[in-house]
């Protein structure tokens, strides 16, 4: 037979493939444990250089803006007005520095942080102390400077949580390093609370002495420092007698840590 003339040859049909779809084909791209931690670390620390970035530009600005508000303000008054369903309130005025009288800022001091002109925002003798009566089996007792009081009010809320403390830390440091020790002195006189519905200076001046805060005396001071620790358990309209003892000791410290002496230190 020709070969020429030969029928010719019909193609087979090529055998199924048993290769894998392709991934796009099984709803999109797979994710390895590894691409998973690169993105949550991408995401995460974009978030915090976000918080910290903020965080400064706001503690920055308010180095010459007084804030009218803090955070623990706002959150007392709500809280006041979902327990008594009243409109939120409380007495609060703005003291600039030039009209807070030396005694003030001393009280505060020779009270609450003695050690306020030297330290950077921690007083590490406070924290050993704390830390020696907690092993031999007292409470853990607060070691929080005026500095970071201030940033607790400001700025964050109350608890025990350590992201919390963690917060508070943070902004104590930025209040340190952009603010004068004048300027932290001065938002803490305006923002701390001396009652269940009075802040600052000014305004417990008024309310509790019926005088404007330029002044106030020496004991006048001493008694509003001695509430500080404990404003919900005292009341300066009737001071106790352990107010009164406490005010007593204040008063003495403000002379035993130099007077004003150690405002020129600031």
């Amino acid at each position: 037979m020709n070969p020429a003339l030969s029928e010719p040859e019909v193609p087979q049909p090529a055998a199924p493939s048993t290769a894998a779809p392709p991934v796009a084909a099984l709803g999109g791209p797979r994710w390895s444990p590894r691409g998973v931690l690169r993105v949550l670390w991408y995401l995460l620390s974009r978030g915090l250089a976000a918080l910290a970035l903020g965080s400064a530009l706001l503690v920055g600005a308010l180095r010459w803006i007084d804030p009218p508000v803090s955070s623990f303000m706002v959150r007392q008054a709500l809280v006041a007005w979902r327990i008594h369903r009243a409109p939120p309130y409380f007495y609060h005025a703005w003291v600039p520095w030039g009209r807070i009288p030396p005694v003030l800022p001393l009280a505060v001091i020779a009270g609450e942080d003695q050690r306020f002109a030297y330290h950077h925002g921690f007083d590490p003798v406070e924290l050993r102390q704390a830390l020696a009566a907690w092993r031999r089996g007292g409470t853990l007792r607060g070691a929080s400077t005026i500095t970071q009081q201030t940033a607790k009010n400001l700025f964050l809320w109350s608890g025990r949580s350590w992201v919390r403390k963690g917060l508070e830390a943070w902004f104590a440091a930025l209040m340190e390093v952009l603010w004068s020790k004048q300027r932290i002195l001065e938002v803490y006189l305006n923002i701390v609370q001396f009652s269940p519905s009075t802040y600052g200076v000014g305004a417990a001046s008024e309310r509790y002495f019926h005088r404007a805060v330029d002044d106030i005396t020496l004991r006048e001071a001493a008694l509003l420092a001695a509430v500080l620790p404990a404003p919900g358990a005292y009341r300066l309209d009737r001071p106790s007698a352990r107010l009164q003892r406490r005010a007593d000791w204040i008063a003495d410290q403000t002379q035993r840590i130099g007077g004003r002496r150690y405002l020129e230190r600031l």
